[in-house]
Parts: structure tokens; C-alpha cells; sequence
């Protein structure tokens, strides 16, 4: 049997036969099948065969697994590039100036950065654990034009493995200070033990062209970095970096208002939203 494994292991090392998903997937199952033969026949079970054949276990399922195309893997790296530069502007604590300060403690910051222009970073404590405030921005993400009235619609155009997605936003104008807006983005999610980073950027998605009667503005990097408060973990400390190009002729000092803003009435509503009953289960 191992001469014969050998030989199937060897013809995948072929570019040609590498690509034959059906072959790779015989040569995993043959590896995993020698493996069980070779720890039956041992005096005990041998660490480094069990090691291998968990390896061997996750090659077979990887094998399983939808190649993501050429156009999946831009988007996914987009993502990642966004995840990866908002956690840069956020580990940097310097030049950060107050914006907003509420009575309930929420605070909204400020810095101008040379290659993004001015950012907004929203600090809140929610009252509730981090996997019910998680579910609600992630989970329940095109719901949140229900409860969010700075937000009209949030649609979901295309999911990409289980981290990223394609959204399409169109943003409410309450008291017609700023006109329609929508966005197109991509966004993709994080866990890293207790915390939870949600991040995104503008992208373009061929389906969604500039709609009639909107302004395609352009946000990120912007992500939500989500916190168990320390020493209380049924409250949630949340983080919201905001970077947003609104396009059109809007002077600044309109645009930082309504951005800080919007912010401050986020949390709000967020709480609001965690705070309603939740309907029993029939």
C-alpha cells in the first residue's frame, strides 16, 4: 500500500495533475487510510502519525472547499487591506483632538491623517455582551435601516467565504443637510479571541453602477472594533473609526458636523435597538 500511495503522491507533484481537484482528493484519502494502517500495527499510537493525519484531515477538507476566483480574492484582499490599515490609525493614540462629549460618557475624537483627511473615532460602553451587539451589526446587518435613521438600507449584493461581503448603502437625509448618498462597499470580519474587529472600505461591483437620484460617496478604511468590558463582560466597550468622502460641494465645517453626529446618534440608537424585547420563540 505505501509504495502505491507513494507514487499517487508524487504524480500530484505535477503541475499538470496539481490541478486535477479529484486526484489531490484521492491522494489525501490514500494518506489518511496508510496512516490508520501504520498506528494499528504500532506498539501504541505514535504523536507524529496522529499530527499527520490531522494535517491530512484538513487537506481533504480544504480540498473540499470552492476556489475563490480572481475577482473573490481582490475583494477579500480589499477587506483585509482595510482591516489592517484602520487598526494602524487606531494603535496610534497621538494627535487625537475631542469633538463631542455626551453626558453618558460617549466621546467622539478627531485627527487629520496626510493620505485620509480628517477620521472620527467614536468610543461607547454598551450595555450588553459582545456576541449580542456583534450578532446585531453583523448578523442583522441589512436590518439595520429599521432602527438606524441615518441609514436607509443596507443590502447585502454578494457573500464571499464566511468574512466578506459586498454591501450596497443608501444613506437617509434627515433634515436634508447633506442629499442622497449611497455607498458600495466591501466589508469583512475578524475574531481575534475576545475581540472582534468589523472593517470595510469603497470598492466597485460591476451589478451596482451609480443609481439615479444618488451621490456615490466613498468611505474607509473604517471599521467597528468590538471590546468584552474588562471585569464586566455582559457590557461591550465599542470602538467606530469613520472615514467618509460625502463628494459633492459641501464645506467641511458642514460635513464634520454631520459626521460627528452621526456617530453620537449611532450609539444611541444601537442601544435602543439591544434594549427592545425580544420576541419568545413560538
Amino acid at each position: 500500500m505505501l509504495p502505491a500511495t507513494s507514487k499517487l503522491c508524487a504524480a500530484i507533484s505535477y503541475r499538470h495533475l496539481r490541478n486535477m481537484t479529484g486526484l489531490r482528493r484521492q491522494a489525501a484519502v490514500a494518506i489518511s487510510q496508510e496512516l490508520s494502517r501504520l498506528a494499528s500495527h504500532s506498539p501504541g499510537p505514535s504523536t507524529w502519525i496522529h499530527q499527520v493525519r490531522r494535517r491530512s484531515s484538513l487537506l481533504s477538507s480544504r480540498l473540499e472547499e470552492k476556489p475563490f476566483s480572481e475577482m473573490e480574492m481582490s475583494y477579500i484582499k480589499q477587506g483585509e487591506e482595510a482591516l489592517q490599515k484602520s487598526l494602524r490609525i487606531l494603535e496610534d493614540q497621538d494627535d487625537w483632538k475631542t469633538e463631542t462629549v455626551a453626558g453618558n460618557g460617549d466621546k467622539v475624537l478627531s485627527k487629520v491623517l496626510p493620505d485620509v483627511g480628517k477620521v472620527f473615532r467614536l468610543e461607547v460602553v454598551v450595555d450588553q455582551p459582545l456576541d449580542t451587539v456583534y450578532g446585531e451589526l453583523v448578523d442583522n446587518m441589512e436590518q439595520m435601516g429599521d432602527w438606524n435613521p441615518n441609514v436607509k438600507e443596507v443590502r447585502i449584493l454578494e457573500k464571499i467565504g464566511k468574512d466578506t461581503v459586498i454591501t450596497h448603502e443608501k444613506a437617509a437625509t434627515p433634515g436634508n443637510i447633506v442629499g442622497p448618498r449611497d455607498f458600495v462597499s466591501v466589508r469583512c470580519s475578524r475574531r481575534r479571541g475576545s475581540t472582534c474587529v468589523l472593517a470595510g472600505m469603497s470598492t466597485t461591483y460591476g451589478a451596482m453602477p451609480e443609481q439615479e437620484g444618488f451621490i456615490r460617496a466613498e468611505n474607509g478604511p473604517t471599521c467597528m472594533v468590538l471590546r468584552p468590558l474588562p471585569g464586566s463582560p455582559s457590557q461591550t466597550r465599542l470602538t467606530w473609526l469613520l472615514s467618509i468622502d460625502l463628494k459633492g460641494w459641501l464645506p467641511k465645517s458642514i460635513i464634520n458636523q454631520v459626521l460627528s453626529q452621526t456617530q453620537v446618534d449611532f450609539a444611541k440608537h444601537l442601544r435602543q435597538r439591544l434594549a427592545r424585547p425580544v420576541p419568545a420563540a413560538c
